[in-house]
């Protein structure tokens, strides 16, 4: 499933070294450049050429929703950078100026907030977040949409308005006819996005988002890049700087992804379907000891026994356009970011004493979101597919699926489901790259993560710390919430702002105590900044 950070807040390739390195660089051997000699040389192309050329930034089109004074502009780049002189694809890029003096700025911060297809262009607007302030006086905040997504040269695969099906069934151990079902949507799926991206639908990849970001920071002015990406934008941050060693100034990983080539992307996502359980029980524990606001149960088993309920009711007679699927893909927000935790159960609650307005204003389909949604879907799917090899043998998914769901039923079909359309697809796979650097070619870089996220389980975290030597790993003990940079935990803001801000890390792996649980309330949530 898509890995997209959600903030409470808020809710390129080694030879470019050649061209724009510091002066201390060592130029590289590209005989055996990572991700393809070809590749290299183009991508250096388009990075000189970016550099040339600038950003002209001016006022941004209505729809992104940044008002003066944020500015956007687009910048080009090689849809097959084995050919940067062929077509050309046009990102769009957003920026907030640095807020304090001129002679304490930093330079560009670029953030990505994971997906794949979720687009960062908003990322101007948390400057006026006290959480992010500090920052925004010494970095222009920049965001941008990775090809593909929103307006950088728009993927779709399906029409908008058939894409989102609602009332929908989520059966957590499905029939064979209901699997055959969703074999015959996904394999229609498939040949959508093949048939509406042409030849051009293999060039959407991890590695060319990779390349992409080296030429945003060219096009930029900066001669070494400052990232932050959360969620999946962690995993393309860690082939940038496998591809880009010399170009990293500062990157935080936020929420890291298993960049173990044997997990992308197939075991990654049975991996991500065992992490949603465990945080699923998370949540209905702090639901049952929450009885006397909510009346779901006394025990995590009783609040399940809620949750069957109403998704029972559901299936006789929807809510409006939510039926088990929706409230499914609802109750699936808990297992992101604890602050769902009080307002998924209020829903619940009022549904089973008569009042569907919660649960409708949960779960129910925005159709003016249609769009959007179908766009990011077709770029998650995409770039997942293209990235690596997933099994074509349906037996594969099935003993697998059918095995996990024995013990982490929520998630595990529907996660299966959203991702079958890689058992068809067409277009030839990658190789993931192995992700790795030497020690000492990368400058210290910073790694947060939860120890119970669901989205990123922590295994990743462990596994990208050695992959990088000289990266420290800022942990929240016995928290979930995906995304927790510049969140509500001030021991985290304090080792993001000392990082950002300063070039330091902790002299070894540091943790923190975890935010409080959210406030049980039947009404808006409340919640209180960690230590």
């Amino acid at each position: 499933m898509r890995t997209i950070a959600l903030y409470g807040v808020l809710g390129s390739l080694v030879l470019t070294t050649l061209v724009a390195a510091p002066a201390d660089a060592h130029a590289p051997d590209l005989t055996h450049a990572p991700g393809g000699y070809a590749e290299a040389l183009g991508a250096a192309d388009a990075a000189q050429e970016a550099e040339e050329t600038g950003i002209r930034f001016g006022p941004c089109p209505e729809p992104e929703g940044l008002p003066a004074p944020f500015e956007c502009g687009t910048v080009s780049v090689p849809l097959d950078y084995a050919h940067p002189h062929g077509k050309h694809i046009s990102l769009t890029v957003s920026r907030g100026r640095a807020t304090g003096p001129s002679s304490g700025r930093q330079g560009a911060l670029v953030y990505n907030p994971g997906g794949p297809g979720g687009s960062g262009m908003f990322f101007p607007l948390l400057a006026a977040i006290p959480q992010w302030q500090n920052l925004a006086k010494a970095y222009d905040f920049v965001g941008y949409a990775p090809r593909g997504v929103g307006r950088s040269a728009p993927l779709s695969c399906v029409s908008p308005a058939g894409f989102t099906k609602a009332p929908s069934q989520a059966p957590q151990h499905p029939s064979p006819a209901y699997k055959r079902k969703k074999i015959a949507e996904a394999r229609a799926y498939a040949r959508g996005c093949a048939r509406k991206a042409g030849s051009d639908l293999r060039f959407f990849t991890s590695l060319n988002n990779a390349r992409d970001l080296d030429v945003i920071r060219a096009a930029l002015g900066e001669r070494r890049l400052t990232y932050m990406g959360a969620s999946y934008g962690t995993y393309f941050g860690a082939l940038y700087a496998t591809l880009f060693p010399h170009h990293v100034r500062r990157m935080v990983f936020d929420s890291v992804v298993d960049p173990d080539p044997k997990k992308i992307w197939y075991g990654s996502n049975l991996a991500q379907s065992a992490a949603f359980e465990r945080r699923w029980r998370d949540w209905r524990r702090w639901v049952a000891r929450h009885d006397d606001v909510y009346h779901l149960g006394r025990s995590p088993h009783r609040v399940l026994a809620s949750y069957q309920r109403v998704s029972r009711r559901l299936a006789r007679k929807p809510a409006g356009r939510v039926g088990p699927g929706e409230l499914q893909a609802a109750l699936l927000q808990v297992g992101y970011t604890d602050s769902y935790w009080a307002r998924s159960a209020n829903a619940l609650a009022a549904y089973l004493r008569g009042d569907v307005k919660p649960l409708r204003a949960l779960a129910e389909p925005d159709a003016s979101n249609a769009v959007a949604s179908e766009n990011s879907n077709a770029v998650y799917t995409a770039v997942e597919c293209n990235d690596a090899r997933w099994p074509h043998d349906w037996h594969v998914w099935d003993r697998d699926n059918t095995r996990l769901a024995r013990k982490a039923p929520f998630e595990t079909w529907q996660n299966a489901f959203m991702n079958l359309p890689c058992a068809f697809w067409k277009a030839h796979p990658q190789r993931p790259l192995d992700v790795r650097a030497a020690r000492g070619a990368l400058p210290p870089t910073l790694l947060l993560a939860a120890e119970r996220d669901a989205a990123t389980p922590y295994p990743g975290a462990l596994e990208l710390r050695r992959r990088l030597p000289g990266s420290v790993l800022v942990t929240e003990r016995g928290a979930g919430t995906h995304g927790i940079g510049g969140g509500p935990n001030r021991c985290v803001n304090r080792h993001l702002e000392a990082y950002l801000l300063e070039g330091a890390v902790p002299a070894r792996d540091a943790k923190c105590a975890p935010r409080r649980e959210p406030v049980a309330t039947s009404g808006k949530v409340a919640q209180t900044d960690a230590e």
